[in-house]
């Protein structure tokens, strides 16, 4: 407890006892206390007006003041028949209360004192869970780590696959380290820089590159910890964090999470939460105006969803810079495999450039994860270094799950996925333009996948034609179009297959308009929630019409139709192939893409295809 606590609790201690005091001062001035005979004296001679009989005393109030001014007075109680037979005998009697000044006092001021710890106790543990770790009065103090130059261990030597956002950021390492050189010209370095992109790319560890270059204090602070329960904390803990910042110039503030602090205004808004979020916000923007660029004070800042940042702290003059920080192509990937695993032994066999063709679509936090899974792998088998096959197989656990061996199928099952999964590799290489198959599996893994089928793209792909998606349709029913062929009965097995398979085809139809009869227009009114994310918001609104609705949903229907009937007819072909390689997996269990065969494509044009898609 601070000396400040202490003296507060001395205060509020001699108060209570000052007014016990007082009060018992009083009282003693204006009641007499007499025996118990002269009450009963008092009481025959018709001298008492009223009187308040307790448990133990008796107090009165006389018609006449007594001489000395006092109308008041007090006895202890005494047995009635025990007074009578004194009062016989002439004898003055009086009782006594075994109690004493001590005791009343105690009565009084514990249960005060006990109130007021308890009240203190409970307001302290309440701060301390806020944050607020020297008490109830630092509430309006900024809880940001601040990290001074030597904690700052990470370049831009350690961030990879983001050179672009790097190039954009070294102006700023420039400018913290040399301000004069902008002021040379009139410019001056953009205010805030907003490093906008999916998680897991680096946004925060290119702020901690930027200090660490700069050789400059860190503030690092997430955006939620802005909001309290208590009213006004966020707006007293914004101007508090720019006030340390520019006692500390130059150095570099970065607000992670951003979305949770500068949410746009009217956005959910009911409830005083929501009018502290806006205090808060309304605060930061007053910081950013009256914020001088030449004081050496930079504000970095992530989001992953930019789109629901408010308009006002976006425009110039606030943040005057956005950077995306995206996912890396093969190439940026290639070179972070090569930082992290700087920290581990690779073996002599592992490829860089083939674990980074097998990891499309990772961030930079998936690759670090990678890496560290592989290590762990190669340590559990007691081995000198990491192999290419830990790497395989930490990607596999990555994307599948864990293995499930335990988890043992019936003969009928084990056919079924067998034939499921190789139904999907021998479409999948009979059809051209498709992802190359690196390994498929019977081996149960994750919380319901009894087999897998991973993919190695080719390369990175940032457009795909009308043909490609209806080859991947077809890739996608394989497994379900050989369950019918071989078996004459569907199973569950393809749930996720033909959700996959239906989004493709809805978004088809109603995103990149490429159904002749509903034409060029759009109707897909579902956006993702935030950059890189699955989950999609739900339309508020149907812009089309009941007759469009269903037009739309006969177009799914027919390009799933048609994909279904491409993969069939391509198994019919293949036969032989299938029920060959079927039962070498179920006797293997895993085949990599050596073991597999090649099977004979298509021989008709694909229904439904146009003359552009057909040229392409």
């Amino acid at each position: 407890m601070d000396k400040k606590a202490h003296i507060n609790i001395w205060y509020f201690v001699g108060a209570m006892l000052f007014v016990l005091a007082f009060q018992w001062w009083i009282g003693q001035k204006q009641v007499e206390t007499v025996p118990y005979s002269e009450f009963q004296n008092l009481l025959k001679s018709g001298k008492i007006a009223e009187i308040a009989i307790a448990q133990d005393s008796i107090r009165g109030e006389l018609r006449q003041p007594l001489p000395d001014g006092r109308k008041y007075i007090y006895t202890v109680r005494v047995e009635p028949d025990f007074a009578d037979d004194l009062a016989k005998y002439d004898v003055e009697f009086t009782g006594v209360v075994e109690s004493n000044f001590i005791s009343n006092l105690l009565s009084w001021i514990l249960p005060a004192v006990m109130f007021f710890g308890l009240w203190y106790f409970l307001i302290r543990k309440v701060a301390e869970k806020q944050g607020f770790g020297g008490g109830f009065m630092t509430v309006g103090k900024n809880k940001a780590k601040i990290a001074v130059e030597k904690d700052i261990q990470v370049t831009f030597d350690d961030v990879a696959g983001v050179d672009e956002a790097k190039q954009e950021l070294q102006e700023v390492v420039t400018f913290l380290k040399d301000p004069d050189q902008y002021g040379r010209l009139g410019a001056h370095i953009p205010k805030g820089v907003l490093l906008v992109g999916p998680p897991g790319t680096g946004k925060t560890l290119l702020a901690r590159a930027v200090a660490g270059e700069a050789g400059v204090p860190f503030f690092s602070i997430n955006g939620s910890e802005f909001v309290e329960m208590f009213v006004g904390v966020g707006a007293a803990r914004v101007r508090d964090l720019f006030d340390q910042a520019r006692k500390n110039a130059p150095c570099i503030i970065f607000v992670d999470e951003m979305d949770a602090l500068g949410r746009a205004r009217g956005i959910n808004s009911m409830g005083g939460g929501a009018d502290e979020k806006e205090q808060t916000l309304n605060q930061l923007l007053a910081e950013l105006d009256g914020f001088d660029p030449s004081t050496g004070v930079v504000l970095l800042a992530a989001t992953n969803r930019p789109e629901v940042l408010d308009p006002a702290l976006l425009r110039a003059g606030r943040f005057d810079r956005q950077i995306l920080v995206d996912r890396p192509d093969k190439t940026g990937r290639a070179k972070i495999l090569k930082v992290h695993m700087r920290k581990i032994k690779p073996g002599t066999d592992v490829s860089i450039d083939e674990i980074a063709a097998l990891t499309a679509g990772f961030s930079g936090a998936d690759l670090a994860n990678l890496v560290n899974e592989a290590a762990i792998m190669a340590t559990r088998r007691d081995a000198e270094s990491v192999s290419m096959d830990d790497f395989t197989r930490a990607l596999e656990r990555i994307i599948a799950g864990l293995e499930k061996r335990s988890r043992v199928l019936s003969p009928q099952e084990r056919k079924t996925v067998a034939y499921h999964e190789t139904g999907h590799a021998l479409v999948t290489l009979a059809l051209p333009g498709t992802d190359t198959v690196h390994k498929i599996s019977i081996i149960p893994r994750g919380i319901g996948s009894l087999g897998y089928n991973i993919q190695r793209p080719t390369e990175d792909r940032y457009l795909m034609t009308r043909t490609e998606l209806e080859n991947k349709m077809a890739c996608l029913l394989g497994g379900r179009a050989a369950e019918v062929l071989v078996f004459g009965k569907i199973s569950t097995g393809a749930s996720n297959d033909l959700d996959k398979a239906t989004d493709i085809a809805r978004s088809m139809v109603m995103r990149y308009g490429m159904d002749d009869e509903l034409g060029l227009a759009t109707y897909d009114e579902e956006r993702p929630l935030f950059l890189g994310g699955t989950t999609m918001q739900p339309p508020q609104t149907r812009r089309y019409s009941e007759q469009t609705a269903a037009q739309i949903d006969d177009a799914v229907r027919r390009l799933l139709n048609t994909a279904f009937e491409r993969a069939t007819a391509i198994l019919k072909k293949n036969r032989t192939m299938l029920d060959q390689t079927a039962a070498t997996l179920m006797e293997k269990e895993t085949l990599t893409a050596a073991e597999l065969p090649t099977p004979q494509g298509e021989s008709i044009a694909v229904p439904g295809a146009t003359q552009s898609d057909a040229n392409e």
